[in-house]
């Protein structure tokens, strides 16, 4: 078998080329007639180019239609051209990586400012809303939290304290007064300054805790508007936002209507309503929501995300291909803090991108597929898999060297630890069938099967335990099993985990329950009269909500590997399908020969010329894989087809 690498010397093409992926600026000039030859010169299908004119909101002079006329313009572009007058300009994004010239997504755009007072910051300065009071209650003077007399005073002694800082002995006292419970009438004002106090120390899960006791009291309690935003706030750090998922389905089934809750919360609960609906499989009802985000929401590209994948499932191709353009697009007008936020922004972008080659693949466009599967950035967690999807779109277009070069990047060993795509292996073999190379798929086909059966038997033995109603409720012994190391022997390899934990939901409860963990490192660090008291209260609360946790992220892990048993099982099946035409193919083959034996020994010797293009040098592999060359192997392979 000849493997050869090929390195292109041009630049290769980045997202300013994505016509589709333009952003109307109010203050510049009409798209020009240059400017969209260019596109029309590099292929470029006209009706992407047409829907870039019509997105773009520019109208155009004479002057342009007649130059796009004398361009030889397509007259579908012509005609639309037509249709538009007035003048302001295209700017085409590029998104930019950190490392690679520039700092991640720009930050042209103030986010709405009603969720900046209430976020835990990991980038900027200072301390990220803590330690600002303009958001909360006007205490003190008011008659109806000094309904309880003189408890009312000790109170207000310990939220005087919380506002100079005195943190631990503000929750010490507030603590003490609700496990006395002297203080019935002010129940709800201890319990919200008993997580003020826990969140000014950073320990946000018992923080949660008490803001979610307050919550749960309903929007008609006095300090309701005042906790939602901070258990939203919490839920952006940690990334978990279960608890406030079951609120809002509660709420979203006794139709509460977003306008109830506050203003710093109402773009969280709409983008929660709208998921719930989804989940629920109301798509309409979920786009409604999702349309009520704020387009100054960091929220309001995860909701033109859910948008596109609505309008997919619902076989709207063309409005699904608008909406993760607009992800791409919009990518660029979003304030971004932290770089949770800069990666989660990149992350909806490269789905996105996608998103759009698998559309195209499924309506049998492989090269404008393939097109855009090469618009995922090589730094992106992604990158891998989207290599592989594009090298099935290769294997439709015939170019079954250029295919197989894509797998052998895929399952090259940078790999092995972060990339498991099995079924790399299933295309790997279908190339060399269609070349004729039976030995080969036998080859590939005996290994595989050996590799993956113990896997697949692995995940049927494990996911059966826990089938039954009290078999799931032992899901959080599932998640220690794997995630904790409990089970020893298991053949299934650490990639399997890695793709199990871009389950956002799941990725997400292991997150918050390591954020518990160093909650009570920072409780067992404090001093004794505080750590024996309150702490100790604390560290049981982490105890009883972390195998709460636990069973929730138990119970998604099986759902990910009951998906990933039916996918191994589905490709053990095509394998055995597959051999079995080998054995078909040869004995055909075999039925020829004998049929000709004057042609038996006639083979086909033509040289390989590997000076194919002046944009491409080879060079021969050596088994040694390095990681500037990953993306550009290429096979010369020839058909042994007769």
């Amino acid at each position: 078998m000849n493997l050869h690498f090929k390195r292109t010397f041009s630049t290769l093409m980045g997202l300013s080329a994505l016509g589709i992926v333009a952003t109307a600026s109010s203050d510049a000039q009409a798209l020009s007639c240059d400017e969209i030859m260019n596109m029309v010169n590099v292929n470029v299908p006209a009706n992407i180019i047409v829907q870039t004119m019509e997105d773009s909101g520019d109208q155009f002079t004479n002057e342009e239609i007649k130059c796009l006329s004398a361009a030889g313009a397509p007259d579908e572009v012509v005609t639309t051209a037509k249709k538009m007058s007035a003048a302001s300009r295209v700017e085409e994004p590029t998104v930019q990586r950190g490392g690679e010239g520039g700092d991640g997504p720009s930050k042209t755009t103030d986010r709405n400012a009603l969720e900046d007072a209430n976020r835990i910051d990991e980038g900027r300065s200072g301390r990220g809303g803590r330690g600002t009071y303009d958001d909360l209650p006007e205490d003190g003077g008011d008659q109806a939290d000094r309904a309880g007399g003189a408890c009312a005073d000790d109170v207000d002694q310990a939220v005087e304290a919380y506002k100079a800082k005195k943190f631990l002995g503000s929750s010490l006292a507030l603590f003490k007064m609700l496990e006395d419970a002297t203080c019935p009438e002010q129940k709800e004002r201890i319990q919200f300054y008993l997580g003020m106090n826990l969140y000014e120390l950073e320990m946000y899960h018992s923080s949660q805790y008490y803001f979610m006791q307050v919550v749960k009291k309903g929007s008609n309690g006095r300090y309701f508007k005042y906790a939602l935003p901070k258990v939203v706030a919490i839920a952006r750090y940690t990334g978990d936002d279960s608890e406030l998922m079951r609120l809002a389905s509660a709420a979203k089934s006794k139709s509460v209507p977003i306008q109830e809750y506050p203003r710093k919360a109402q773009n969280y609960m709409a983008y929660l309503y709208g998921v719930d609906a989804y989940e629920s499989d109301e798509l309409s009802d979920a786009r409604r929501y999702f349309g009520m985000i704020s387009t100054k929401s960091d929220l309001y590209l995860k909701s033109k995300y859910f948008e596109g994948v609505i309008y997919r499932q619902q076989d709207r191709y063309k409005s699904s291909v608008k909406s993760f353009r607009d992800v791409i697009r919009d990518s660029e007008q979003v304030t971004l803090y932290t770089d949770g936020e800069v990666a989660e922004v990149e992350r909806l972008t490269d789905l996105s991108l996608v998103n759009i080659a698998r559309i195209y693949y499924s309506i049998q466009r492989f090269d404008e597929s393939e097109k855009y599967y090469s618009y995922v950035p090589r730094d992106s967690d992604i990158w891998a898999e989207s290599l592989f999807e594009s090298a099935w779109a290769k294997f439709m277009q015939g170019e079954l060297n250029s295919s197989l070069g894509h797998v052998l990047t895929v399952q090259s060993p940078f790999y092995d630890t972060e990339e498991f795509i099995p079924e790399a292996t299933i295309l790997r073999a279908l190339t060399f069938f269609n070349l004729c190379e039976y030995k080969q798929v036998e080859f590939e086909l005996i290994r595989f099967e050996n590799d993956v059966r113990p896997m697949y038997q692995e995940l049927i033995d494990f996911i059966k335990q826990y089938q039954s109603k009290d078999g799931r409720k032992l899901a959080d012994q599932a998640f220690e099993a794997y995630f904790e190391g409990v089970k020893k022997d298991t053949v299934l390899p650490k990639s399997m985990f890695t793709k199990f934990l871009r389950n956002q939901d799941l990725y997400s409860l292991v997150r918050h329950l390591q954020v518990m963990d160093e909650e009570e490192r920072k409780i067992s660090a404090q001093k004794s009269l505080w750590r024996d008291s309150l702490g100790a209260h604390l560290n049981r609360i982490l105890e009883n909500d972390r195998r709460r946790y636990k069973q929730r992220a138990g119970l998604v892990m099986l759902k990910e590997m009951a998906q990933m048993s039916n996918q191994l099982g589905d490709l053990l099946t095509q394998s055995e399908i597959i051999r079995f035409e080998v054995v078909s193919a040869q004995r055909v083959g075999y039925e020829y020969a004998m049929s000709s034996i004057d042609l038996a020994d006639t083979k086909d010797e033509t040289a390989i010329d590997f000076a194919t293009s002046r944009g491409l040098a080879y060079w021969p592999f050596n088994g040694e894989f390095w990681q500037d060359e990953l993306g550009y192997y290429y096979y010369t392979e020839q058909s042994s087809c007769e």
